[in-house]
């Protein structure tokens, strides 16, 4: 499986920007999508299950970001509102077999590029 991610870019505080991650394959894999800051490590940001019907968060983004996906375009996006410079990173897609949520990166068996995500103060 090979994944697509797109959508980062500079923003201000407060700000939203939508991520999406496009997969080579319309299997229904559970996805997430991680970050990692300039650094630090890896960290998880958030979820969804193999049909998108459950979903975890980090605690630092709970309220804020929302994950969701298309199984018809085997797409699943990362929608991030109210921006913080904390969020400034390179942000990843994931996707692992089995039904998910998954918050353990090493649950995931295949990774996208990353794209970076600038929150400007």
């Amino acid at each position: 499986v090979q994944l697509q991610a797109c959508g980062g870019g500079l923003v201000q505080v407060g700000d939203c920007l939508r991520l999406s991650c496009a997969a080579s394959e319309r299997a229904r894999y559970a996805k997430g999508w991680f970050r990692q800051a300039p650094g630090k490590d890896r960290e998880f940001v958030a979820a969804i299950n193999w049909n998108g019907g459950s979903t975890d968060y980090a605690d630092s983004v709970k309220g804020r970001f929302t994950i969701s996906r298309d199984n018809a375009e085997s797409t699943v996006t990362l929608q991030m509102n109210s921006l913080k410079p904390e969020d400034t990173a390179v942000y990843y897609c994931a996707a692992g077999m089995g039904r998910g949520p998954f918050l353990r990166s090493d649950l995931y068996q295949y990774w996208g590029q990353g794209t970076l995500v600038t929150v400007s103060s």
